[in-house]
């Protein structure tokens, strides 16, 4: 039988479990948040990183070298990051650049393009797809139904490569770091990679461009589409339908 003490004694009680339970719910949220669905860009580096079509899992990534500290995932805004960047010197790109172009447009982008390394223009501005190729990829961008503002667009390298020759494997592992803490802290729901360079080098592949644009790769969660360079589409605009089928099905992704 309980005694009055018992009864008295009741409401501390239930005040405890139920003290106890919002500690519970805290700490799993926490869990969820650093190792789920908040975490899926935390080890997102395309450096030895597999890709396989949407809904697969790609291969685990090795880190060679020394990484640059990343943080964990969600811990950087895009104003950290372009702190940390600095006044990078750490490739020789920096001797022959005017600019480093970081990136623009939303820091909460539910779409990320992501070029192969800024032109002369871009290097000029230090700003992202600003010449003739960046006024075709806003024509396209516009006639998906949003802005250059709504997007993130970036590049694998930050600095200019003379004659915007192509990157080298060294520049873009060195740069590849903070381009993964700029998805960490933007969290997109979709990249585009433009170009053979760029998409080569995310999905980690020799295949053409022509054997990968047009389908969904997934890189750790993250639905990727290839399609080509606004670059190519000028020399080539015949090509022009076939980027416009590519976006379509990012816009049915989103």
């Amino acid at each position: 039988m309980k005694s009055r003490e018992d009864d008295q004694g009741l409401p501390e009680r239930e005040e405890a479990l139920r003290e106890e339970m919002v500690q519970l719910l805290r700490s799993l949220r926490v869990h969820i948040r650093e190792g789920g669905v908040e975490g899926r860009f935390g080890h997102l580096c395309f450096r030895g990183t597999g890709a396989c079509e949407h809904g697969r899992n790609p291969q685990e990534r090795l880190d060679p070298g020394e990484p640059v500290d990343t943080g964990s995932p969600g811990s950087r805004t895009l104003e950290d990051v372009r702190r940390e960047l600095g006044d990078c010197k750490r490739c020789p790109l920096h001797r022959t650049r005017r600019n480093l172009v970081f990136g623009e447009g939303s820091p909460t982008a539910r779409l990320v393009f992501i070029g192969e390394a800024p032109g002369g223009d871009e290097d000029l501005q230090g700003r992202p797809f600003v010449g003739r190729a960046g006024r075709l990829l806003t024509k396209i961008i516009e006639a998906m139904g949003f802005a250059r503002e709504d997007v993130y667009i970036c590049n694998i390298l930050k600095c200019r490569p003379p004659q915007n020759r192509n990157p080298k494997q060294e520049e873009m592992e060195t740069c590849e770091p903070f381009l993964q803490m700029q998805l960490e802290a933007i969290r997109p729901k979709v990249i585009c990679a433009l170009g053979s360079v760029a998409a080569r080098r995310i999905l980690q592949t020799e295949a053409p461009i022509t054997a990968i644009r047009g389908k969904f790769f997934d890189v750790r969660g993250v639905p990727v589409m290839p399609t080509y360079h606004p670059a190519f589409l000028l020399r080539n605009p015949d090509a022009k339908k076939q980027v416009w089928e590519d976006v379509q099905l990012i816009m049915k992704m989103l």
